[in-house]
């Protein structure tokens, strides 16, 4: 395989993986929400976030060429061979913590799949034009829910502040850059993550203010996750993820 495709497999498989693993978290609030509607909206998310994953990992065995398909990747690594930020495996905690975790990866996955709508990889650009639409939905669900906590009671304030304190230290690792990424940028494949930086921030920090939040300064970054270093909490994610393919080998439905 070129270096072209090599990197670009490694750009998909990072997107791929960011989705269904997060997507995977938000499935397990599916009859625990703190109302009806939230027991609805979660897994909706997930099934989003799923969607893109199935169409990101297909992609990628395609430029590949070895014959993997979606379920190959989703359910046959190990857990090194994942790549996705340590953001998303982070345990979903509370509430409050669920839903500042999915407005950090929305707001930044906004403008990258705006940017890979104009993409050069046609494929990619076309995933990107639905994708940015759905992750519209996702800042603003989950936005209103920050707001709607830390401008709440006594408790939910704490609660959120605790959230963006713990959450902190993994915003960091979105926006790394190395030679995968700077190849997708060269190409017109992507834009760079770093470059999203300040529409990011403008994004949050509009919603932190209407929340009466502030951003936790000086947190230590966390990162290893795009070299498949994680924390002990993936073991388990996976285990369960894994579990009905690796019980029943080949089974399909």
């Amino acid at each position: 395989m070129s270096a072209d495709k090599a990197h670009l497999v490694t750009f998909l498989l990072r997107l791929a993986d960011d989705h269904l693993i997060l997507g995977h978290r938000l499935s397990e609030w599916c009859g625990h929400a703190p109302m009806l509607e939230e027991d609805l909206a979660m897994p909706n998310i997930a099934l989003d976030l799923i969607g893109q994953a199935r169409a990101l990992y297909a992609y990628a065995g395609e430029v590949e060429g070895r014959g993997r398909g979606e379920d190959d990747f989703a359910y046959l690594r190990r857990e090194r061979e994942y790549v996705n930020c340590l953001l998303v495996e982070r345990p979903n905690g509370d509430f409050a913590h669920t839903v500042l975790r999915q407005l950090y990866f929305a707001a930044f996955m906004e403008p990258m799949w705006r940017g890979m709508t104009a993409s050069s990889d046609e494929t990619l650009a076309g995933i990107a034009a639905k994708a940015v639409k759905e992750v519209a939905y996702h800042i603003r669900h989950t936005g209103e829910w920050v707001i709607r906590l830390g401008d709440g009671t006594e408790e939910s304030a704490r609660r959120m502040r605790e959230a963006a304190d713990a959450l902190a230290p993994f915003v960091d690792e979105l926006f790394e850059s190395d030679e995968v990424t700077a190849a997708m940028a060269a190409a017109r494949v992507a834009p760079e993550p770093a470059s999203v930086r300040a529409e990011f921030d403008a994004v949050i920090d509009r919603i932190f203010s209407e929340a009466f939040l502030e951003r936790p300064a000086g947190a230590w970054p966390r990162t290893g996750g795009r070299q498949g270093r994680h924390g002990e909490d993936m073991g388990y994610l996976l285990a369960e993820l894994q579990y009905m393919q690796r019980t029943y080998p080949g089974a399909v439905w």
